[in-house]
């Protein structure tokens, strides 16, 4: 059971990453039109399909990002619901139970409810609802990525013992949808993570959030 509470703990970070783009208050006004701009029109979707990229670098320890390929995954999102696959792993929640299917060990864990926000961080069901904690914000440069007008805000945590020095957040100026995301730790650590892909309004089956127990126990996984 330890290699699922270990990957619980990576999808935490990438969620409180990732999952910062539409949440805090912002100290600049010019910043919190643009951020709620983006929760308005990310919010009006019925679901999302977000596939990313992660890199990590660290200068100090010697990491250079490119040094390593990219970690990718995906993502669906429908109101509290998602699915989320991940580092080989895939979470489930369907509004009621999370599922955390470590496919390595072939081990599962069910919990009642979303995973807690207690902890600061901020998860699929509290996207658009956890609005204004955390940070202060502020407008970041506006740059060319890729032929794209991509403008940055940053993020900056009001706790100054946050592990976390700044979050810089980068929206398409056209679409409104958030494109890349980069996160610089206290240990100098910089994660990049990066939207490949994003489809709304797909069509889900009925079934789409739901945990098929029986799928799993055929595959003798063990489920606690």
């Amino acid at each position: 059971m330890i290699s699922i509470i270990i990957m619980k703990k990576i999808t935490i970070l990438f969620l409180s990453i990732f999952l910062t783009t539409i949440t805090f208050s912002q100290s600049s006004e010019e910043a919190k039109s643009l951020l709620d701009e983006v929760s308005l029109k990310m919010g009006a979707y019925d679901n999302m399909y977000i596939g990313f990229s992660q890199t990590l670098s660290n200068e100090d320890a010697g990491i250079k990002e490119g040094d390593e390929p990219p970690i990718r995954g995906i993502i669906n999102i429908q109101n509290e619901k998602y699915s989320l696959n991940y580092l080989g792993n895939k979470f489930i929640y369907d509004g009621h139970k999370l599922y955390v299917i470590n496919t390595g060990e072939k081990e599962i864990s069910i919990t009642d409810g979303d995973m807690d926000g207690d902890d600061g961080f901020i998860y699929p069901s509290k996207l658009l609802t956890f609005y204004k904690e955390g940070y202060n914000f502020e407008m970041g440069k506006l740059k060319n990525m890729n032929g794209r007008k991509i403008q940055f805000v940053t993020l900056n945590p009001i706790d100054s013992n946050s592990d976390i020095i700044k979050v810089e957040l980068g929206i398409d100026a056209k679409t409104k949808h958030i494109y890349k995301l980069l996160q610089t730790g206290a240990n100098s650590s910089k994660t990049t993570f990066t939207i490949t892909t994003f489809n709304s309004n797909q069509t889900l089956s009925e079934n789409f959030f739901k945990f098929d127990e029986q799928k799993y126990l055929d595959q003798n996984y063990t489920i606690d």
